[in-house]
């Protein structure tokens, strides 16, 4: 095992007097091809191109002499710390760090950044940050060859943003550019890049939808705690919208239903849930309001700008699509979660085509709710099935002000 290893952190300032020393002593080097020039390298020091972090963590536990690994920013946030210090390898390492990467994109846009959202695009899981670009007004993404700008815009589609693209900061190659999503997709963009993703105000009338809420996020700022609190902010506390934004509720919009199907949705960071049949807005807009991205679906206009009002309201980010189901459905990003508000046995059944991992409906009648279960089955889904009824009292008289009898259905995709 090598006698010492260090990690430095390089933000393209001089070197620290620590990182000089530990790099003069370097008997093996590891980094970037821009890192094994600077001319601080010794020039007997063997050299490693560090491509995949695990080979180089080998290499430098056989090693006998002092190692340095070094690496862009800060090498403890999102960096190759946490590779090396993995118990399959068994290093222990000392740290130089610099300035991240994230706070270099943010300070060279002139932006505070404790109330942005920090995520790493990889090619293989690119929808989840995709994904967080969509449910929030702040994002820095971490991109990666195959992740980058291009792929970012590709997959946002008609969900407009603007993107602050940082190209190779630090070096003399660096550029920033500002750009609309839509147009990110035109350029090829140089390796390592930060893409800061800023969300549009209000409804921005884009292809097969809007985007509502979209601003409000971005423009206020003296929270805290870094990134996003949760839930609505600030502003409400639970899982339901309160009583007095309850507006053209019916009655398989009651609230009480809304929260247990909430809790069968389950919406976390990452994920988008399609909510079809989005009626008053207000299930979409108390899903997005835990951090997911949603696309919210109705046929009617009004339930559409009421959405998008609510969601506005509440200052949380949504994308307001007009039209019927299933057909409106088809050229919609794949979802992980679906809350279908109405449309019975045939929108489940389109929707169980694009296997997301969990669908959610309810249906008032016993025969409704058997040819939903049914279309849940015939699509692999095994069912849960709740007869739900709630009471609304008046506790002065102990008078029922309001009742709701609805059959709540869950399909979860059974796990490989």
């Amino acid at each position: 095992m090598a006698d010492r290893v260090t990690v430095i952190g390089w933000d393209g300032t001089p070197l620290t007097d620590a990182a000089h020393s530990a790099l003069g002593a370097a008997t093996l080097v590891a980094g970037a091809a821009h890192h094994l020039a600077l001319p601080e390298v010794p020039p007997g020091a063997e050299r490693i191109r560090l491509g995949s972090v695990d080979l180089a963590a080998r290499r430098i536990a056989q090693h006998r002499g002092s190692a340095v690994v070094l690496a862009d920013g800060d090498p403890g946030f999102f960096g190759v710390v946490r590779a090396l210090r993995a118990p399959e390898h068994g290093l222990e390492v000392e740290v130089v760090p610099a300035v991240s990467s994230v706070a270099t994109a943010f300070a060279r846009a002139g932006m505070p950044w404790d109330d942005a959202q920090v995520v790493v695009a990889h090619s293989r899981d690119l929808r989840r940050a995709v994904n967080v670009c969509r449910a929030h007004t702040k994002v820095a993404v971490l991109t990666s060859p195959g992740a980058g700008p291009a792929e970012l815009a590709l997959l946002l589609g008609p969900v407009h943003r603007t993107f602050v693209i940082c190209e190779a900061l630090g070096t003399e190659r660096e550029q920033v550019t500002v750009l609309t999503s839509d147009k990110a997709a035109d350029h090829a963009w140089r390796d390592p890049n930060v893409v800061i993703v800023i969300g549009g105000s209000g409804i921005a009338p884009v292809r097969g939808g809007s985007s509502a809420g979209a601003g409000r996020g971005a423009l206020q700022g003296g929270g805290w705690i870094a990134g996003r609190e949760p839930g609505y902010p600030g502003t409400v506390r639970g899982w339901r919208c309160p009583a007095r934004v309850r507006t053209a509720l019916s009655e398989s919009e009651s609230p009480q239903l809304r929260a247990l199907q909430l809790a069968r949705v389950g919406p976390r960071l990452g994920d988008l849930v399609w909510d079809i049949g989005a009626g008053s807005g207000a299930a979409a807009v108390e899903t997005a309001g835990f951090g997911a991205a949603v696309i919210a679906v109705d046929r009617d206009p009004d339930a559409c700008e009421r959405t998008a009002t609510l969601a506005r309201r509440f200052a949380v980010q949504l994308q307001v699509v007009q039209g019927v189901a299933p057909e409106v459905l088809e050229d919609l990003p794949e979802p992980d979660v679906v809350r279908i508000g109405g449309g019975g046995a045939p929108v489940v059944a389109a929707c169980a085509a694009r296997r997301p991992e969990r669908i959610v409906t309810q249906a008032a009648t016993r025969d409704e709710a058997e040819a939903i279960g049914a279309a849940l089955e015939d699509g692999g889904y095994a069912v849960e099935c709740v007869l739900s009824q709630s009471v609304e009292l008046d506790t002065r008289g102990w008078t029922e002000r309001e009742r709701a009898v609805a059959f709540m259905l869950c399909g979860h995709r059974p796990h490989q």
